[in-house]
């Protein structure tokens, strides 16, 4: 398959998985602005108003500032989680495909990191909003996000032509993840920052790729912090590292899909 007809394949999966989200629904694609503006509404209220929780190091007394630091942590979980529980069942969905030589398979793991990424677009832009408003201005480093996220969006999509594979051969994947998300929500800097992790556990909980992210996405949009260089292209290599080992075990799992299915 050519280049250009890979990359239109790519846009017309990556837009039905987004538009099919909501089909059907009163408001549609709407419910992807609306959602995540109740959630965060909702922290805010239940964090700041009813718990009146301060996030630890800062001394305003906004409300707005812990739920923001807790959304920035709960954007990158949620997206990990969209992208993880939709690959478990990505290839046994579309088992018709299967058997189709000429289809590149690795596109369904494209599209479902693109489909999740708009979500997570639009939750980023919920939180530069609500940052405007906590703190009246906003930073030029929030112009480094992409670049920060790229990493994150490359170790995804070999994560879910991993999980993908692994889900035709093994259908208890879905409650693995699962219980993997719940994990990684509780032991990842969501609800705290990383500096809170006990010195006991610390360089085991460090190990946890997340920390880094998170803590980088609050330091860029809400502290109005840059990036720092080295951990970045560290991250980046590794991502590409681990997007081509994911690739390579995909096409050797891929000649016994169609035996499963």
């Amino acid at each position: 398959m050519k280049r250009r007809q890979a990359i239109e394949l790519t846009w017309q999966f990556s837009k039905r998985d987004v538009l099919g989200r909501y089909r059907g629904s009163f408001l549609g694609l709407g419910w992807s602005l609306v959602a995540p503006l109740l959630m965060l509404s909702l922290y805010t209220f239940v964090f700041s108003t009813i718990l009146q929780a301060r996030w630890p190091g800062i001394e305003s007394e906004s409300s707005l500032l812990y739920a923001t630091n807790l959304f920035a942590g709960l954007i990158i979980i949620n997206f990990i989680s969209e992208v993880a529980t939709k690959a478990s069942t990505l290839i046994i969905g579309h088992a018709n495909y299967v058997k189709r030589v000429v289809f590149p398979l690795e596109i369904l793991g494209v599209s479902t990191v693109l489909s999740a990424a708009f979500h997570s677009a639009i939750s980023i832009g919920l939180l530069l909003i609500f940052q405007l408003i906590a703190t009246g201005s906003l930073s030029w480093s929030i112009l480094s996000l992409p670049l920060l996220w790229l990493p994150l969006l490359i170790t995804s999509l070999g994560l879910a032509w991993l999980i993908s594979a692994l889900g035709v051969y093994v259908r208890d994947t879905i409650q693995v993840i699962n219980i993997a998300i719940t994990l990684l929500l509780f032991l990842s800097p969501v609800f705290f920052p990383a500096s809170r992790y006990p010195e006991a556990y610390k360089p085991l909980l460090s190990l946890n790729p997340l920390v880094w992210m998170i803590e980088d996405m609050r330091a860029v949009i809400l502290m109005g912090e840059w990036p720092q260089l080295g951990p970045l292209v560290f991250a980046l290599i590794g991502s590409v590292v681990v997007a081509y080992v994911c690739r390579r075990l995909f096409q050797k799992a891929r000649r016994g899909f169609a035996d499963v299915l």
